[in-house]
């Protein structure tokens, strides 16, 4: 009992509505079991259907990356947000690999024009000249050191140090430059309010003082400083030059005045730049004095005419009581120009007091650059300094920087060295060049060089970015500038152009890197596309994501016309075409997946180019011509060989179709590939035909190797089983890959695949048991090892070849609905689930059989035990023999097969149980209490507390008849008289209108002591006669006999020819009421067929209780009983139970028992008489 315990119970139910398999093949004779053992070979050898398998699987994998599609915006988004190239996509299908890209193609002759010796010296000359001449202050990141920019150049122009001191030489005897200082006057903020309205009117005076100046002056008191609106002690006069005013902003304290000045310098080491801020009061406007101031020729004049300016102005920023409108100041700055920085200055400056006592606050904003105007070089005299030097000298120092030896150069950033990026920031502040013109320049000179050494995209793209900032500050470019800033567009959209042509082999899905590359060009492209407004002079023809489409489109065909010469060209022969078209069509069904995830996102994200759909119809409809064209060719030679590559062949055009539901907005245009599944259908067909063949090879080969053990400790299966459940596994598989797109089609390819599988599964089994029969049995064992493998396999089958069929479902048009099988296929189902159940049952009898002489052994052990031992120690010896077997079992079976067995062990305990009761009669009652005893202890066994067979099972069947016998054997004779119709009254409910129906009138009349039944009519009787009808009567008798000694039985009268018969006959039985009201007490209807010339048929009874009956029954008694009332009886056939007490009646020797079952013999032969 303690192995039940550990046994989970598992009830399996069948429907059974469709005839056998095996019983439609044992009727069909190309269904023989001969013709199982030796199936058809085609195609493939024979052998044992391995090397096909192998073959189906890499089918099925081939078809497990192409079950579903990335999401290509949930990857755009995650690309998007990478800020490094890898990984970029969540489907590692595709990016692979992050290894560098491949080398894209470069051009020595697409870089710019290569120089001559004169100009290679002249730029040389032009770059010491900027190093020997610099001027400024450096930042921290540049290189101040004069021999360390000298020594750079050196290396950059590749010069021997003899050259390179010469040059020098040459350099310094050079006049020295002219410098000028750029001032943009931008804006102030928080100024000091001057007027009663709470605002100022301020205006700005600014101009450099020269060497000759002292900018301050100690006096004894105060600290003083300059102002253009108070009189200095200067050595000399002010130069008129350097005087410059802005307009007078109204009314604010945040005044904006972009405003731009330029002074030249006089010695760099000592001016500096003086500012002042004044509110503006004077009805005569300082500014038009400060035009004026600048139109006055000589020092006298200039000085005549200052005096008058400072006349007007106020001591200290105070008035006094005749000054109500001079101007009020609010700051001032003092620049040194030494401190200006290399690059320039674009930033706040704080305002100063002229002195301690005054009152002042608010920020200036000015943008300082120190230029030169004059240069004393070859460059310069010809008139090409500037832009042109800045870009010749800047492609010098990348081709420099940008060194061969670099590892991988095309991740370079165009990263410059100190003093590289020292020289050519000098040079272009000296060359007076914009941030614009820079931009401008740096993106020239950088594309142009990517075009022959490959750069980093980020870089070019960066570039682009500032260039772009720059833009919609600044004032357009010269014409001449503009135009070369079109060329290099176009040049460099160009080579974009080439390459998006070749986008498979320099950009592959399946390295990130390259991805990552991909991403960036595009983006520059689209940087290029917002130029083109701003451009009077355009770059590009057409629109550019036109061009890109056009150059997409002719790279796909490019492509394609490659691939269809190296895999399967036109002139090779049809059958040697198939192959090369096969892995054609995989390699553009991963070239589709490759444009759906990762390709698609970037060109529509970016670009607005919907690569992924012009790049599906072109090549979708390039494969499906040539596909066309072969199966054209191949139909009349149609081979298992050719069958079996259509087939491959189909299911990746299959495949490729279904990219077509991820085209957004697709229209109404059909496709090439629309109806290509028609010309495949014969090979198709042919191939399934092989598949059933080669499937049941493959499981005979798996049988022959099988030793019918478990493959491993934690299975119970043999090998061959494995083979088969994956055979089955394969085929549905397959059958979902195929998904036949006609229903009709469909269904019958459908059908005839599962009815093939279902063939094979029934093959198998019929190996299985040839093969267990041939092997010698142990003796003496019980439990058999290969049969508890076999009956796991069997089961193992039966699982996998239900999955698989019901994984071959097919459409059924629009009729059919989602979710529910097929008709045919359910019907192929529950056959096949039949017989499997079938043999399961059969390898469990099988089993089971070799156990039934012990337990008849210990059952008989059981029924020879004396009365005087106890009840458990009886039992002892059959419930160890029980714990033990199933203990093997439970290790060796499945629980579904565990069941199994352990419902034909019980049924086998219930049969010798049975059979001892028989062959004993006469015998004590103790002898049945023990088999009730254990029958009892047995229910517990096998039930185990939930663990094993449900109770209601256990309970059922061949039970109830040993439990009930158990039962009457304990009763006296006339118990066993009183159960007889007991149990005819408990049918009285079941099986109704099946045998007719009865209506009768009962009623007790107490006065004369007798009891009046009246038989109405009946109805609805069974046809029992040739011609459909029947010779009705009723026997009407009381029971138990032993209740009524001298009554006697009574019938009606012979209604011929009808099957509702009116009788309308009243029969009056003298009995006690008392008697009436016992237990059991009872009137019987026998209803009978006559038959004249053989015996009377039996065509029911019905039996009513005479406790009910009116003038009997108490007061409380129900409805039924009134007097006057009808009842109508259901006629019913007596049931086992009812013969059952009859049975043990007969095996009764005592007079009573025999008298009853004489009579009731009697009463049978009274109605086969004539009546």
């Amino acid at each position: 009992m303690s192995t039940l315990l550990e046994i989970k119970s598992s009830v399996l139910r069948q429907v059974q509505v469709c005839p056998s398999f095996r019983r439609k093949t044992e009727q069909e004779p190309a269904s023989t079991s001969a013709d199982l053992q030796e199936p058809a070979t085609g195609a493939w050898k024979p052998g044992d259907g391995v090397e096909f398998f192998a073959h189906m699987r890499l089918i099925l994998k081939k078809g497990e990356g192409r079950q579903g599609l990335p999401c290509p915006e949930w990857w755009w988004m995650q690309a998007l947000r990478a800020p490094r190239p890898s990984p970029m996509h969540p489907s590692q299908v595709l990016l692979r690999s992050g290894s560098p890209a491949p080398a894209e193609p470069v051009d020595s002759n697409r870089g710019l024009r290569a120089l001559t010796q004169e100009e290679v010296e002249m730029l040389y000359e032009e770059a010491l000249y900027t190093v020997l001449h610099r001027a400024g202050t450096m930042s921290p990141d540049q290189v101040d050191d004069e021999e360390v920019l000298l020594a750079y150049l050196q290396q950059v122009f590749g010069t021997n140090p003899e050259q390179h001191a010469e040059a020098i030489e040459r350099v310094k005897k050079a006049k020295a430059p002219t410098y000028a200082l750029k001032v943009s006057v931008m804006r102030a903020k928080n100024l000091l309010a001057k007027d009663p309205n709470g605002f100022s009117d301020p205006y700005c005076m600014l101009g450099i003082l020269p060497a000759s100046g002292t900018p301050r002056e100690q006096s004894g008191q105060k600290e003083q400083r300059f102002s253009f609106r108070k009189g200095s002690k200067r050595s000399g006069p002010l130069p008129a030059k350097c005087i410059q005013v802005t307009e007078v902003k109204s009314s604010t304290l945040n005044p904006v005045w972009k405003e731009h000045f330029l002074f030249e310098i006089e010695d760099v080491s000592t001016d500096q730049l003086h500012l002042d801020i004044w509110d503006h009061d004077d009805d005569v406007s300082l500014a038009e004095a400060c035009r004026k101031l600048n139109e006055v020729i000589g020092l006298k004049g200039m000085s005549r005419y200052f005096k008058q300016i400072v006349k007007s102005a106020r001591a200290n920023g105070t008035a006094g009581p005749t000054e109500d409108h001079t101007d009020d100041f609010l700051g001032c700055l003092n620049i040194p120009v030494r401190e200006v920085p290399v690059a320039g200055a674009d930033r706040w400056f704080k305002l100063e007091p002229r002195s301690s006592a005054s009152r002042v606050q608010g920020d200036c904003h000015l943008v300082l650059r120190l230029i030169t105007t004059q240069r004393d070089t070859i460059m310069s005299q010809r008139g090409r300094f500037g832009f042109l030097s800045y870009l010749l000298l800047l492609s010098r120092v990348l081709r420099f920087e940008h060194r061969v030896e670099e590892p991988n150069s095309s991740s370079w950033h165009g990263e410059l060295s100190g003093p590289g990026t020292t020289i050519l920031c000098l040079h272009g502040a000296q060359s007076n060049l914009s941030p614009l013109q820079l931009a401008v320049l740096h993106w020239q000179v950088s594309s142009r060089h990517h075009q022959t050494r490959t750069l980093d995209y980020g870089y070019l793209l960066g570039l682009l970015e500032d260039m772009q900032a720059h833009w919609e500050e600044a004032p357009l470019l010269p014409q001449e500038q503009e135009e070369s800033l079109a060329d290099s567009f176009s040049a460099f959209s160009e080579f974009g152009l080439r390459l998006l042509r070749q986008l498979r082999d320099y950009f592959p899905a399946t390295n990130s890197t390259a991805v990552y590359r991909l991403e960036l060009l595009l983006k520059c492209l689209d940087k290029l596309q917002l130029f083109q407004p701003s451009f009077e002079i355009c770059p590009f023809e057409t629109e550019l994501n036109m061009d890109i489409a056009a150059a997409l489109k002719r790279g796909n065909r490019e492509w394609y016309d490659r691939l269809l010469s190296a895999k399967s060209p036109r002139e090779l022969p049809g059958p040697q075409r198939l192959a090369g078209l096969v892995e054609l069509a995989d390699v553009i069904y991963e070239d589709l997946q490759a444009c759906y995830g990762i390709y698609a996102s970037l060109f529509h994200g970016i670009l607005k180019v919907d690569f992924f759909t012009l790049t599906f119809r072109q090549l979708e409809r390039l494969v499906a011509e040539e596909a066309w064209v072969l199966t054209e060719e191949l139909s009349p030679k149609m081979t298992l060989q050719v069958a079996s590559g259509l087939f491959e062949l189909y299911l990746t055009l299959a495949d490729i179709q279904h990219f077509w539901s991820y085209i957004p907005g697709r229209d109404s245009r059909s496709l090439a590939l629309a109806g290509i599944h028609t010309p495949f259908l014969p090979a198709v067909k042919l191939w399934l035909q092989v598949l059933r063949d080669q499937s049941k090879w493959r499981l005979q080969g798996a049988v022959d190797v099988d030793t019918l053990e478990p493959v491993d400790a934690s299975s119970r299966h043999s090998s061959s089983a494995a083979t088969a459940s994956l055979c089955f596994s394969h085929i549905q598989e397959l059958w979902v890959r195929l998904a036949w797109p006609d229903p009709a089609q469909a269904q019958g390819l459908g059908t005839q695949l599962s009815q093939d599988l279902c063939e094979a599964a029934l093959f198998y089994t019929e190996l299985l048991r040839k093969k267990v029969d041939a092997q010698p049995g142990a003796a003496g064992e019980a439990v058999s090892e290969p049969l508890c493998v076999v009956l796991n396999n069997v089961e193992l089958l039966r699982r996998a070849s239900g999955q698989a069929l019901r994984g071959l479902a097919w459409p059924e048009g629009t009729l059919g609905l989602e979710g529910v099988l097929p008709r045919p296929l359910l019907s192929c189902i529950q056959a096949l689930e039949e017989d499997l159940h079938r043999e399961a049952h059969t390898v469990t009898a099988h089993l089971t059989s070799k156990m039934v002489a012990d337990i008849r052994k210990y059952v008989q052990h059981i029924s020879l035990s004396p009365d005087s031992i106890q009840n458990d120690e009886a039992v002892a010896p059959l419930m160890k023999y029980l714990d033990e077997k199933l203990a093997l079992l439970n290790a060796s079976l499945v629980k579904e097969n565990l069941s199994r067995v352990l419902e034909a062990l019980w049924e086998l305990l219930l049969q010798a149980i049975l059979q001892a009761l028989g062959a004993n009669s006469d015998v004590s009652a103790d002898f049945y209490g023990r088999f009730h005893f254990t029958l009892e202890a047995l229910v517990s066994f096998f039930h185990a507390e939930g663990q094993g067979l449900p109770l209601e099972s256990l309970r059922d069947g061949s039970y109830k008849r040993l439990e009930e016998e158990l039962r009457l054997h304990k009763c006296s004779t006339r118990e066993c008289i009183e159960q007889f119709y007991l149990d005819k009254l408990k049918q009285r409910s079941l099986e109704q209108n099946r045998f007719g129906r009865l209506s009768v009138r009962c009623h007790y009349e107490a006065a004369e002591q007798r009891l009046a039944v009246e038989v109405l009519h009946a109805a609805d009787l069974l046809p029992l006669d040739a011609n459909g009808l029947s010779d009705p009567f009723v026997i009407v008798e009381l029971g138990p006999p032993h209740l009524f000694p001298l009554v006697r039985s009574q019938r009606t009268q012979v209604k011929a020819r009808t099957l509702h018969p009116v009788f309308d006959e009243l029969f009056h039985f003298s009995v006690p009421a008392e008697a009436c009201r016992h237990r059991g007490a009872c009137v019987l209807f026998t209803v009978m067929d006559h038959d004249w010339l053989s015996t009377n048929d039996f065509a029911g009874e019905a039996a009513l209780s005479l406790g009910s009956v009116s003038g009997i029954a108490r007061p409380q008694v129900g409805v039924g009983s009134r007097a006057g009332q009808p009842i109508t009886l259901h006629l019913r056939r007596p049931r086992a139970q009812v013969r059952s007490a009859l049975r043990m009646l007969e095996g009764r020797t005592n007079k009573e028992a025999q008298e009853f079952v004489k009579k009731l013999k009697e009463l049978e032969k009274c109605m086969e008489a004539d009546p």
